[in-house]
């Protein structure tokens, strides 16, 4: 069977709707608001979105605490305006995965609610259950210092419940054959309304065992080979994008060594050491990384990224290299989360410098993978710090400014917007943006072009160029007899570099895919570069070949 391989030269774009665009006036985002926008989206270049959780909820967790998974909760609309807003995107050449978020419910599902009142309730297996308060009940938060068990005691049901998050969130049995099946369900319902795929949240406790009696869980990779069947089943072109954060070895496991579980992951071990690069101008770490992450089926494919909805996750850097990264980007205990990352978007991490700025986002579009970027980075949006945990980087999309920035006509939306000083509405917002040629949004929107232009880097191979400077890291691509190579700049000094392309059979000259100054081999077929501060080339291997071979290619 051939696949459509569609994700492996994507643009993905993160949006929440609850803070994107507000159409009725109510303060908080919704499916209509969001439809008016992808005519912007659609400039911008993107060719997928993804959704965070819309379903019904309690909102005690940005909509990641689900109480009906077959509906739309009111404040974002109906399920017809979810159509609605499939085919307007479809008719944009958009595609649109949603986050699936079936490791927990509710506390206020009805499939919990019947499981707490009656024990011979068959929703009783469908949650994880302890008639005494399990050994290991403080062990295995997913938000230390802010979470301090998981397991907690529910008066109705006489019994502890399981789970990994917050208290409000608890753990689906997802062991039982029942709860996998309705989880096939649920899948094929949203396909049926014009879903391309879902964006998996926490899949390594999703197929973890659990109960109170387990110690260590042990990953049922089936449940993932079952999910790709099914999904490819009601839609050839589906994609399942997997939230793991684990180690390089166990990469394929979730890939599937023959291809057949995840279609993509987040690169969260590239992630981590990109951002110490970034730290301290050492690319040793973000290399070794890359190597580490290299193997994977021809079908997989990883998803590159700065920021996102969540913290920046440093676990997997060792403490010196974490304290670098904080020290850098998140010095004051409130810009820090969970013992263990930054709460703060990219343009305030880096000091709102452009040239820092668009290093980073250069770097994303060019590591090995499908970039995803989070709403308002392509505008360099800023944070509010004085918003609890993770709401600070969730602040409302700046669109002009208008009073709200644009956003509502509402005096209450449902997150502050951001007034005021450096990253202010009044200063940092789409509209004002979209009128300057040299803005940040307009150099996104041409990176973004000429990233779709270098399929290479979505399909190809790559391969570490020698640089003899650990400040510069430059990559090659190849793909249907094409190259193309990247450099990058991760000081705050200037670099002379030599590099030798290595390629055999072809003409070794550079041609400069983002600006006039290409790079001529010397005598030994090596090109001398000097390199700004901060500063990046993206180059095509060959000048003058390059259409014919291309035309050959294809």
């Amino acid at each position: 069977m051939i696949e459509d391989l569609w994700y492996k030269n994507a643009v993905i774009y993160n949006l929440s709707l609850a803070t994107f665009m507000d159409s009725d006036g109510d303060g908080v985002g919704d499916f209509k608001g969001l439809q008016r926008r992808l005519d912007y989206l659609h400039g911008l270049g993107i060719t997928c979105l993804w959704l965070g959780p819309f379903q019904t909820s309690p909102m005690k967790d940005d909509g990641y605490d689900v109480a009906d998974y077959y509906n739309v909760d009111p404040r974002y609309g109906t399920l017809g305006d979810f159509v609605e807003f499939t085919h307007a995107c479809k008719q944009h050449g958009i595609r649109v995965i949603i986050d699936l978020v079936v490791n927990h419910t509710s506390d206020q599902h009805p499939w919990f609610q019947a499981a707490r009142k009656d024990p011979d309730s068959p929703y009783r297996d469908w949650y994880v259950w302890a008639d005494r308060k399990p050994a290991n009940a403080d062990e295995g938060m997913v938000f230390p210092g802010v979470q301090k068990t998981t397991w907690t005691h529910d008066r109705e049901a006489k019994a502890w419940y399981f789970h990994r998050f917050y208290k409000f969130q608890p753990d689906l049995n997802t062991s039982n054959p029942a709860v996998q099946a309705e989880l096939l369900k649920i899948m094929g319902f949203w396909i049926q309304l014009g879903v391309s795929g879902f964006r998996m949240d926490a899949v390594p406790f999703i197929i973890a065992t659990k109960g109170p009696d387990v110690t260590t869980p042990t990953e049922q990779f089936g449940m993932l080979r079952s999910f790709r069947e099914f999904v490819q089943w009601r839609r050839g072109d589906a994609l399942l994008l997997a939230e793991a954060n684990i180690l390089p070895e166990d990469d394929l496991e979730y890939f599937g060594h023959d291809g057949d579980r995840c279609h993509m992951m987040f690169n969260f071990q590239v992630n981590q050491h990109l951002f110490y690069a970034l730290a301290s101008a050492d690319g040793g770490p973000l290399i070794d990384a890359l190597l580490a992450t290299k193997p994977r089926p021809h079908s997989g494919q990883w998803g590159s990224f700065l920021r996102n909805h969540d913290e920046l996750d440093l676990g997997r850097l060792t403490e010196p290299q974490r304290q670098a990264v904080f020290d850098a980007f998140g010095p004051d205990k409130s810009m820090q989360l969970y013992d263990r990352g930054i709460r703060r978007r990219l343009a305030p991490m880096l000091n709102a410098d452009r040239r820092r700025l668009e290093l980073a986002y250069s770097l994303m579009f060019t590591l090995p993978g499908t970039p995803v970027i989070r709403y308002g980075d392509e505008i360099g949006m800023g944070d509010d710090l004085s918003l609890p945990e993770r709401n600070c980087a969730r602040t409302p999309m700046q669109w002009s400014d208008e009073p709200q920035a644009g956003f509502t006509k509402s005096d209450t939306p449902i997150l502050p917007v951001i007034s005021g000083g450096v990253f202010g509405y009044e200063r940092v917002n789409a509209a004002a943006q979209r009128r300057d040629p040299e803005s940040m949004l307009n150099w996104t929107e041409r990176i973004i072009r000429m990233r779709k232009e270098c399929p290479e880097i979505g399909w190809g191979d790559f391969r570490v160029l020698k640089t003899t400077c650990p400040e510069v890291l430059a990559l090659r691509y190849d793909w249907r007899n094409n190259g193309v190579v990247v450099v990058h700049n991760l000081s705050d000094g200037p670099r002379e570099i030599t590099l030798d392309v290595d390629g055999e059979g072809e003409t070794s000259r550079l041609v400069n895919l983002l600006s006039n100054d290409h790079s001529e081999p010397d005598s030994k077929g090596r090109h001398p570069m000097v390199l700004e501060a901060y500063g990046y080339r993206w180059f095509r291997v060959g000048g003058l070949d390059y259409l014919m071979k291309r035309s050959e290619a294809l």
